[in-house]
């Protein structure tokens, strides 16, 4: 199963095209699903259910109050055993990040037997990238509260505590941290999959270009793929208008520098339809080129260190700023840091037994020397 996810900046006409994407694969005879975050998705959703694709907007309150109460349930003989009054479903007002864990849920059980595409209309591109990363963040944080090899020792945890004299994890613990576990891995499988791509939306101007080539580089930095780049509500040229023909020719020259910025990346340009679309037949001028096929820009570790004692990482980030690129070494981990992005990556092997001499970037690419320690590399290498 393909996913499509359809980000990019606010008010650009996210969800117009992730109909318009959706409705095209249907009309091609795949079976779509097409879901929304957005709370107030207007007619968009309509129209595309008017051609047969499966549309549903992602309620986060109502999946907060199902975690919720299913959690009660689990807990009902501990709650019982401290007097808790228990929360009626009525009652319950889904928490901050409610809206971001209904997404990651929607995204995982989407059947790929049932569907061939998935479209999702997702958050401006900095909150999607944030809701993506959050699997593999919360991975991290459990493997550090609880290493596997201290879950592993759970079986002697009677005797430890008296050894210790401290109380020790309860099982419930551990097993609510394997239950995680198991859910945020099918979801990060989801999200790595190579079939998933992500499709940028922005309405062409000065905010937009430096806006998007700056989602470039945290798109890299978090190594999603980008399929394709749609510059959305572009003004008729040649009308007799002048004030349109003003407006068309200064998105004409941004729609320049988008392409410039992109290179690479397919830019499709979207009339303005001049209204909202209410009907399938209003979305067919929105006709989207089938993205060609593309991966996640590699990392690699490049060895020099029979040349000048040296490994180099290269992490491509296109779009990249020196001035807005940061790293901090962590034992075996390394912050790193491009304008609002921030993503912490477990080092190579190779990499491990090195100190970082420094970093530079090239032509979109950063390179961070290493050097071997001396204590803890072999002296024959």
């Amino acid at each position: 199963m393909r996913t499509v996810l359809v980000t990019g900046l606010g008010g650009a006409g996210r969800t117009t095209v992730a109909a318009a994407t959706a409705l095209a694969a249907a009309r091609e005879g795949e079976r779509v699903l097409l879901l929304s975050t957005d709370q107030d998705p207007g007619d968009s959703l309509s129209a595309a259910r008017d051609a047969g694709v499966r549309a549903e907007r992602i309620d986060s309150g109502a999946h907060f109050r199902t975690e919720l109460l299913a959690l009660q349930e689990r807990g009902t003989a501990a709650l019982e055993l401290l007097g808790a009054a228990r929360l009626e479903e009525e009652e319950l007002t889904e928490l901050p990040g409610a809206a971001q864990f209904a997404l990651l849920h929607a995204l995982r059980t989407a059947d790929p037997a049932e569907w061939d595409l998935t479209v999702v209309d997702m958050p401006p591109v900095q909150e999607a990238l944030a809701v993506l990363a959050l699997p593999e963040q919360l991975r991290r944080y459990l493997r550090r509260l609880l290493p596997p090899e201290r879950q592993a020792a759970r079986a002697l945890r009677p005797v430890l505590a008296q050894l210790a004299g401290v109380p020790m994890p309860a099982q419930w613990l551990y097993g609510t941290a394997a239950r995680w576990e198991d859910e945020l891995a099918a979801v990060q499988t989801r999200i790595d999959d190579p079939d998933t791509t992500l499709r940028l939306v922005a309405e062409p101007g000065p905010a937009a270009t430096r806006a998007l080539r700056t989602a470039r580089t945290g798109i890299a930095l978090h190594r999603r793929i980008l399929d394709l780049v749609v510059a959305n509500r572009l003004m008729p040229t040649g009308s007799g208008d002048h004030w349109l023909t003003a407006l068309a020719a200064e998105q004409q020259e941004h729609l320049k520098e988008l392409s410039a910025c992109f290179g690479d990346i397919e830019v499709a340009e979207l009339p303005h339809l001049g209204r909202a679309p209410r009907t399938a037949d209003q979305l067919d001028p929105l006709e989207l080129p089938a993205a060609p096929r593309a991966t996640a820009p590699e990392w690699d570790v490049e060895d020099r260190l029979a040349d000048d004692g040296v490994l180099v990482w290269r992490l491509p980030l296109p779009g990249a700023v020196k001035e807005e690129l940061g790293l901090v070494r962590r034992g075996d981990e390394l912050l790193l840091t491009a304008g609002p992005f921030r993503r912490t990556v477990t080092l190579p092997s190779a990499l491990r037994r090195c100190t970082v001499e420094g970093a530079g970037l090239t032509d979109g690419v950063l390179g961070i020397r290493f050097a071997p320690d001396p204590r803890l590399w072999p002296q024959n290498r």
